[in-house]
Parts: C-alpha cells; sequence; structure tokens
C-alpha cells in the first residue's frame, strides 16, 4: 500500500492552527482513515467507548497531488498519536516557513506526506511511519511520526461500516449559535455532578439540567433554528416553568430527553478549538446518541463548507425518553 501527498498552506493551516489541537481534546489516539477522495480522523468508532468523533476532509481541502494505492479497493487505515503527529507538524511548519515557504520557489520547497516504512534505531523489525518532508536549496527536513500496522481489509471494512452508521442523523437539529455562552454554562456545571440531562424539542428549545441531592442547575435555550421535524408550541405553554414545558413537549412526542455525562459534554465543546461557525444538537432514534454538528462557513460567506465536516455522538447514560 502507498499513500503520498502535498499538503497545501490552507490544509496546514486546518490542521496544525485549528483540527488537530481539538481533535487531541477528544482523545490521545485515533484511527487516521484514507480514501481516494477524503482524509478522515475517527475516535472511538471501533471499541464503542466514550465520545466518537468524526472530522472529515475532501481530499482537496487539505492536499495537492494526492496519491493513495492499496489492496483494500484504495483505503487505507491506521491509528496515530495526535499529540506526537500535531508536534511534528508544528516543527516542519517552523522550518518549511524559514526555507521561503510554497511561494518562493514552490517547485523545490513543498510540504510532502506519505507512509514509509523504516529500521527504528536498536531494532530488527522495519516499523510504519507518516512521514513529513520539505526540501530547501541544500537541504531536506524529515519528520517521522509512528503509527500502528495498518488495519487489515475486514478491520477496514468494520471501520467503514461504523462510519455509515455514525453518519446517521438525528430526525431534529436545533442551532446554537453561541458557543460561548454555552460553554461557559457548562464550566460552572461541571464541578456540580456527574450527569447532565439534555431535552431537545422540535419547537427549538434545548434545556440542560444537573441535579444532585442538594441543589439543580439548569439552563435553558429558547426557539433556536430547527433543521429537520418542527413543531409549534403549543397556546400557553410559553407561561410554563422550563421542566413542565419539557416534559409535556416529551408527553406529545415533540421532544427528546437523554443523560449523558457531564465531562463527555464538556469535552465536545473543546471543538470550538476547530474554529466551527455554529453548532447543531440533536438526540438519535429511540435515544441512541446525544449528536453535536459543528458547521463550517466558505470564509466570507454564509455558505457552508462542504469539504469539511465534523460532529460527535456523545453515548447515553440512560435509554432516553421519547
Amino acid at each position: 500500500m502507498k499513500f503520498k501527498a502535498f499538503l497545501t498552506d490552507h490544509g496546514v493551516n486546518l490542521l496544525e492552527k485549528r483540527f488537530l489541537q481539538a481533535l487531541d481534546k477528544m482523545g490521545k489516539t485515533c484511527h487516521l482513515y484514507l480514501t481516494k477522495d477524503h482524509a478522515i480522523f475517527l475516535h472511538n468508532l471501533l471499541n464503542g467507548d466514550g465520545i466518537q468523533s468524526i472530522a472529515q476532509f475532501r481530499k482537496e481541502a487539505l492536499f495537492e497531488d494526492y496519491r493513495i494505492s492499496s489492496q483494500n479497493d484504495d483505503r487505507i487505515a491506521f491509528t496515530i498519536d495526535l499529540s506526537l503527529l500535531h508536534r511534528a507538524l508544528r516543527s516542519i511548519v517552523t522550518i518549511y516557513t524559514e526555507f521561503g515557504g510554497s511561494h518562493s520557489c514552490p517547485t523545490l520547497n513543498r510540504l510532502q506526506i506519505k507512509l514509509v516504512k523504516k529500521l527504528p534505531p536498536h531494532s530488527q523489525q522495519p516499523m510504519p511511519f507518516l512521514t513529513f518532508e520539505t526540501k530547501g536549496y541544500k537541504s531536506a527536513v524529515i519528520q517521522d511520526v509512528p503509527i500502528s500496522k495498518p488495519l487489515s481489509r475486514s478491520d477496514v471494512l468494520e471501520l467503514q461500516a461504523a462510519l455509515d452508521m455514525a453518519q446517521d442523523l438525528p430526525q431534529t437539529l436545533v442551532q446554537v449559535p453561541d458557543m460561548n455562552q454555552l460553554q461557559n454554562f457548562v464550566d460552572r456545571m461541571k464541578h456540580v455532578g456527574d450527569v447532565l440531562n439534555v431535552s431537545i424539542s422540535k419547537a427549538g428549545d434545548l434545556h440542560l439540567q444537573i441535579s444532585t441531592t442538594l441543589v439543580t442547575l439548569g439552563a435553558e435555550f429558547r426557539k433556536l433554528v430547527v433543521v429537520g421535524e418542527q413543531a409549534a408550541v403549543p397556546p400557553g405553554d410559553d407561561n410554563l416553568s422550563a421542566q413542565i414545558r419539557s416534559r409535556r413537549a416529551i408527553e406529545r412526542g415533540d421532544a427528546m430527553s437523554v443523560q449523558v455525562s457531564v465531562k463527555h459534554f464538556f469535552k465536545s465543546l473543546q471543538c470550538h478549538l476547530a474554529k466551527p461557525d455554529c453548532a447543531f444538537y440533536g438526540i438519535g432514534q429511540q435515544g441512541s446518541c446525544l449528536t453535536v454538528v459543528f458547521q463550517f462557513f466558505i470564509p466570507g460567506t454564509r455558505q457552508t463548507d462542504k469539504s469539511i465536516s465534523l460532529h460527535c455522538r456523545l453515548p447515553v447514560l440512560d435509554p432516553g425518553t421519547n
């Protein structure tokens, strides 16, 4: 199997300045899944334990001269340490910039990324690496990031099946435009308890509540933008408390509620480091998970950048109600 490409300046900025630091918060290691058209960073899709995150990039968003071949339908997947990847990319970018960047001599100085096998020091067994290389007039700089043995054909098929399943979105999503407000609230909540109750209604209400034997703390975001199935608020419900309104909506089938780990919820908010323009929250069918979809706009517009996608799936602590 072979993989080789050149990182574009835009791709370097996306990874080094935004996505790698956000993904590192999801977990130290992840799967990097390379296909003919996409590069995908996947957390916890095979073990099913903890928060799942899927960051998918079209190859044009990160690379040029992208070449991949394998006996698994030109698909390659392996696990990688994100902190090592981020460190290596930062280091090679520093040298790359000192060499003058891609603009001064694009034919000489390009930032190449490829899969290689090398013999580590004091070892008799070649090991796989993801290698970054940039060349100047008289020298070249190489950074090697150790990776796992590439996944077998059966494991790649299992990973693809898990990815297909994780792409299913809830029937109702509500938009939270102000991530900072949500972050500040959860910063206070995480010291109160471990379990967060999340209710989402088709009328655009997001209700968060954490309860202990001593205190109940809650917040409600009302009349948010709804994508998918919608429902009107019945007359008179606006005058009710958030808890009663949420309970009635659940009884009517116009809302769903699940319990998730406060730790997982807080971790999902760290995706703001990837600088999304807004986020959508929804609950999977039969309360299977809490899904957070992050939206990115084409710079200078309000149009969705379809070359980038990022979403998380938080496991529920309770079957939920619908």
